[in-house]
């Protein structure tokens, strides 16, 4: 990223740009008390520290692995701790892999739930009240192989 000819740092195009994002999302960031909104100047624009796209980078990976914004705002917290930082960090992840990790159970179940439908639309035994068995699994409190109906 080149800076400004006169070294005062970089527009906030340049900053989107570099941390490729656009413009509204460095200002939502800023709204967010994500990033700093430097002072504006009597003449001129603001201009921004580099260390400002490298922050950016930093949300946008951590949201890339699934963390929400406020899990964000308190990882960018932990950036500027002290011998702690990386226990506090190591908990947060651990947190974040238990969450996708009960995310992944939920969706093996429904994935079983669905492929028991399948099977039994399949199978032809559709003697109740609807000619389809998804039908009328859908108007039954509990769905064949559902444990959360339970």
């Amino acid at each position: 990223m080149n800076r400004q000819r006169d070294g005062s740092g970089f527009s906030i195009g340049q900053v989107a740009k570099a941390a490729g994002v656009n413009v509204e999302t460095v200002r939502f960031y800023e709204r967010e008390n994500l990033i700093k909104q430097p002072a504006k100047p009597t003449i001129g624009m603001r201009r921004y520290a580099s260390e400002v796209v490298m922050r950016i980078r930093f949300i946008k990976h951590a949201q890339a692995l699934g963390f929400t914004l406020q899990e964000t705002r308190e990882l960018l917290a932990l950036r500027t701790g002290d011998a702690e930082v990386c226990a506090a960090m190591r908990y947060h992840v651990e947190v974040k892999l238990h969450s996708v990790q009960e995310k992944i159970k939920s969706l093996q179940g429904l994935e079983t739930v669905l492929t028991n439908l399948i099977e039994e639309c399949k199978s032809g035994d559709a003697r109740q009240r609807h000619s389809c068995p998804i039908l009328q699994a859908l108007d039954e409190d509990a769905i064949p192989g559902d444990s959360r109906s339970n």
